[in-house]
């Protein structure tokens, strides 16, 4: 599905979704929320899934962290892999574990050897458990720190290397970061694997002030902003259409509002794609 364009599905758009049947390419959830018995949220996921195809985008994996992935995790994801057949399934590159104590959030790793050693070794335990290649996204943050042994695309194109895993590319995440830290999002675009990406990500953010300086926070709470639909442009012309994701999990719109952002997605594919093709017929 090079092309299409997706939502991550809401229990608050869930009528929309079932009754609508919006012309889109797929939904994604969090596999977490979805980790149970039986319940109506099944019942759901499953009504969803006989006329959409899902992706599943794991929170609670804590790839990097240096204890091994949590088996009981594992195993309740593949549980619900073998139910769904999703057509993707990702994580992040971040660690939220320290043995038996959990966190709240996606916090980042340090850009060192040792990190992308711990992270290599709960991708490939990932991988082998549930029989399949994963993608693992870029992050948002917000502070550097003061050793690194690589850049966040040195660490990334490392880790596809060393696993055989897909990227999952949060092109607002890119947006945030450059802003934050410094660097040039182009470069960024250029230094990656393009040809590793299976997916993109859309979403919102806000702005902060620090002081005297604006630090953008990834909310996924606002809509996409013009700075990262142009960002996006520029990576669909460098690694061509990818399945897009537009994520919004804080200030819920209609979901209308969504579904108008995702064909924004797909038109700005389809002109490129096609402003590509007239190129190489005039040449």
């Amino acid at each position: 599905m090079p092309d299409k364009t997706g939502i991550g599905l809401k229990v608050e758009h869930y009528r929309d979704v079932l009754e609508g049947r919006p012309d889109l390419g797929f939904f994604e959830v969090h596999p977490e929320n979805y980790m149970l018995g039986g319940g109506p949220r099944l019942t759901t996921l499953e009504a969803v899934r006989s006329n959409y195809p899902l992706s599943l985008h794991g929170v609670g994996a804590s790839l990097g962290s240096y204890d091994p992935v949590d088996p009981d995790h594992l195993a309740r994801l593949k549980a619900l892999v073998d139910r769904f057949d999703p057509f993707v399934v990702s994580e992040h590159l971040s660690w939220s574990r320290y043995q038996d104590h959990f966190l709240a959030d996606l916090l980042p790793l340090p850009l060192t050897t040792a990190a992308l050693a711990a992270m290599t070794a709960n991708v490939n335990r990932m991988q082998e458990a549930l029989g399949r290649t994963i993608l693992v996204e870029n992050p948002s943050t917000y502070l550097e720190f003061a050793n690194a042994d690589m850049t966040e695309p040195d660490f990334l194109r490392a880790l596809v290397k060393a696993t055989g895993c897909g990227l999952l590319l949060d092109v607002n995440n890119i947006h945030v970061c450059a802003m934050n830290h410094g660097f040039d999002p182009i470069g960024y675009l250029d230094a990656i694997p393009g040809d590793a990406v299976g997916e993109i990500h859309l979403a919102g953010h806000s702005i902060d002030q620090y002081g005297e300086r604006d630090i953008r926070i990834d909310t996924h709470g606002t809509p996409i902003n013009d700075d990262v639909w142009a960002l996006y442009e520029q990576a669909i012309i460098r690694i061509g259409p990818k399945p897009t994701l537009i994520e919004r999990d804080d200030n819920l719109p209609p979901f209308a509002d969504l579904l108008a952002e995702a064909k924004q997605a797909e038109h700005v594919m389809a002109s490129l794609v096609q402003g590509t093709n007239n190129a190489s017929v005039a040449g």
